[in-house]
């Protein structure tokens, strides 16, 4: 089952998120970057080339490396991935994103749990808004799904699509991160939250960059996908579904 590749997966990245937090925000670490806007750059960085390497990894390779509800949805709208697969994989990421989570507990201990780690929790920045945060998240997946869409609807660039995917999720995070958090992942946001008992804004989290990636397949739709017919292609990247389970 492709699912499962997909919550190994996002467990992998949940664990990592998580141990890149605790190394780069626990005052008691060695590696400790007090300037939060340094911090989320270099967490975004990490976190890109992390997020590139699962993408390109076996397991990413057969299922198409979403680890991310929203992606999945979107892929679902734009064509590229079959309807009956959705659940599955959303619940095997948001799965996923609490077992990565609990075992970067397990394995850092106490320090993950501590008010400047909470388990690798993204909250806003207190001066912003509930409406900032909506519009900041959603408008961001919105912008990456038509990235992606672009990409999918020039079969020629498509090997570049990982490369392209974790460059943007660092720019998001570096950008984002000191304001709406830079989440623009369900799957990124539930686990930790979970653990965390962190609730701010956690809706928009969860529901907002889905919504994002709607507008952004229905932009797809519009203006992209009937002027290329080269669709066909595009399955390849949502992970090889012809032998699915």
């Amino acid at each position: 089952m492709r699912a499962i590749d997909e919550f190994l997966l996002t467990t992998v990245l949940l664990f990592l998120a998580v141990t890149v937090v605790r190394w780069l925000r626990d005052p008691g670490s060695a590696l400790y970057l007090a300037d939060l806007k340094v911090a989320l750059a270099v967490i975004g960085v990490i976190s890109g080339a992390i997020l590139t390497a699962l993408i390109l990894s076996p397991p990413g390779r057969r299922s198409g490396g979403h680890m991310n509800p929203s992606v999945t949805v979107a892929l679902w709208l734009m064509d590229a991935f079959p309807g009956r697969s959705v659940l599955p994989y959303a619940l095997a990421q948001l799965a996923g994103s609490v077992t990565g989570t609990a075992l970067a507990r397990l394995v850092w201990g106490p320090a993950v749990s501590q008010p400047s780690v909470a388990y690798g929790a993204i909250r806003p920045a207190e001066t912003w808004q509930a409406s900032d945060v909506f519009l900041a998240e959603g408008g961001a997946m919105m912008a990456l799904i038509l990235l992606v869409g672009v990409i999918l609807a020039y079969p020629r660039y498509i090997r570049s699509l990982p490369y392209v995917i974790g460059a943007s999720v660092a720019l998001v995070i570096a950008l984002l991160g000191p304001r709406s958090g830079g989440s623009i992942n369900p799957a990124r946001q539930f686990g930790p939250a979970a653990l965390s008992g962190e609730t701010t804004d956690l809706w928009i989290y969860l529901v907002v960059p889905v919504l994002g990636a709607v507008i952004g397949s229905s932009i797809y739709h519009l203006f992209i996908w009937r002027f290329n017919a080269c669709r066909p292609l595009t399955y390849k990247l949502a992970g090889d579904h012809s032998q699915e389970e």
